[in-house]
């Protein structure tokens, strides 16, 4: 028998977790950490539904710590077979899973300290040194589309997402028995995050290859980015808080969404639209993954390249700095007069980014802007939709700043883009699976599909197994 049971990733846009079962051999598509509503966090903490013995192998579709955070966790209980990904997603790792277990570790010591947990002692759910031991584990394979072996019975190659450097859309070949009549092998084709067109940075997400059953995500299944270019909207507002010479504060993630940021406030002070400011990237993990940005050059879109091979940095803005240390981070605190600061984690869910949020959003002067989803839950989510206070680090905090949000700055494609992308496929799918959205989303994005191209679509749930006919 063959089946796909959804451990993740449905019903919510983190923890993505798919297990393909087939011919006896386990594999599982994604390895996600659980993030937002205490309900979801709380998920990590249980027993998994499945033994990690019996797995074959992992495939990880890119970076993002909603696709990649439990590994460790994984390894924790005692896997250790292989783990395939593109290579600039396994150099990125290499920076945002120890920095992850370090965070762990962080959470754990401050419950410790200040009596704020059920559990004596405070447990993190995975050290550094069980980071470390994920990253052994890691197989990198080229983004070309190449099959490759990944245990008996499973093949599985790499294609450009264009969501962030390295992301991939991962195709599955279950080949069946030589035995059988039918020696066609069953293929799956998984989305992971998919970035929409024209973005920068990236190429444009590869076609979607031929395949049986596609899953893909709706992060934006019932929204659209909005027809106001992110520039313009970008430009005013950091006109207009510059003229009321307060901070500005940029929550984005260290991985993507700051480089995409940096690109364009470049961009933004080369043609005068913006004055030049002061541009902080508080985020070690940020500086580090940029370098990783510029090495892997077979994934950059032309003007990039383009502007690379003028030997000029893409990624850095007029008067640009980075906080490495938490000393320096803290010096901002002292610095005054209309400044930006871009710092992590995007939703302000953990991080550098919670210290600035403390000051800043009771700054009737100061901005801040979201450039990316905020998922339920979070404290990014509560400030967009105009709560008044806000809970950060145990300390209640009013928003009197101004909050802003640009449209079209997000790395996922919206429905409009999903449906471009579908629309290259050579034949119809048994059945498209939409997941990676919260519950509205991923049936708005089911609608989409059945209205335009009358395919049999599935909302899964969490928990919920199917089986993948051999017919």
């Amino acid at each position: 028998m063959t089946k796909i049971t959804f451990y993740g990733g449905v019903g919510t846009v983190t923890g993505s977790k798919y297990l393909l079962e087939h011919e006896g051999r386990s594999v599982l598509v994604d390895c996600g950490l659980f993030q937002g509503e205490r309900e979801l966090r709380e998920r990590n903490w249980e027993d998994l539904p499945f033994d990690v013995d019996s797995l074959d192998a992992i495939l990880i579709t890119h970076a993002h710590i909603d696709h990649t955070g439990f590994l460790p966790r994984v390894v924790k209980l005692g896997y250790r077979g292989p783990v395939f990904t593109s290579r600039a997603t396994a150099d990125l790792l290499k920076i945002l899973l120890p920095d992850s277990g370090r965070l762990q570790e962080e959470e754990a010591d401050y419950r410790n300290r200040h009596q704020l947990t059920r559990h004596t002692p405070a447990l993190p759910l995975y050290d550094e040194n069980d980071a470390r031991e994920a990253l052994k584990l890691l197989e990198p394979v080229p983004n070309n589309a190449v099959p490759i072996d990944v245990c008996e019975y499973f093949k599985a190659s790499f294609r450009v997402a264009g969501h962030i450097m390295g992301a991939s859309l991962v195709l599955v070949e279950m080949e069946r028995p030589r035995s059988g009549v039918d020696t066609t092998p069953i293929r799956f084709l998984f989305s992971g995050d998919l970035g929409h067109y024209d973005q920068p940075i990236v190429k444009d997400p590869a076609p979607p290859p031929d395949c049986d059953y596609l899953m893909v995500e709706s992060t934006y299944g019932n929204r659209l980015h909005g027809d106001v270019d992110s520039a313009t909207q970008m430009a005013r507002i950091i006109n207009e808080a510059a003229k009321r010479s307060g901070p500005i504060l940029i929550p984005a993630f260290a991985v993507g969404r700051t480089q995409e940021v940096l690109y364009l406030i470049r961009e933004l002070e080369e043609e005068k639209r913006i004055p030049v400011l002061p541009v902080v990237v508080d985020s070690p993990m940020a500086a580090q993954s940029t370098q990783v940005y510029n090495r892997w050059n077979e994934e950059h879109d032309e003007e990039y390249a383009s502007i690379l091979a003028k030997k000029r940095h893409p990624l850095r803005t007029t008067s640009m700095s980075t906080a490495s240390s938490r000393e320096e981070s803290k010096r901002l605190n002292s610095m005054h007069g209309p400044r930006i600061i871009v710092s992590a984690s995007g939703m302000i869910t953990g991080g550098r980014v919670l210290h600035h949020a403390l000051r800043i959003l009771p700054d009737e002067n100061a901005t801040i802007i979201f450039v990316g989803y905020q998922a339920a839950g979070t404290t990014g989510r509560r400030v967009l939709e105009g709560e008044q206070e806000v809970r950060i680090m145990k300390n209640w905090v009013p928003v009197h700043c101004h909050v802003e949000r640009v449209e079209g700055f997000s790395a996922h494609a919206d429905w409009k883009a999903v449906l471009q992308w579908l629309s290259g496929l050579p034949t119809t799918p048994k059945i498209v699976f939409t997941t990676h959205g919260e519950p509205d989303a991923a049936k708005a994005m089911a609608e989409h599909i059945r209205e335009r191209f009358g395919w049999n679509v599935v909302v899964p749930r969490y928990g919920e197994s199917i089986e993948l006919s051999d017919t």
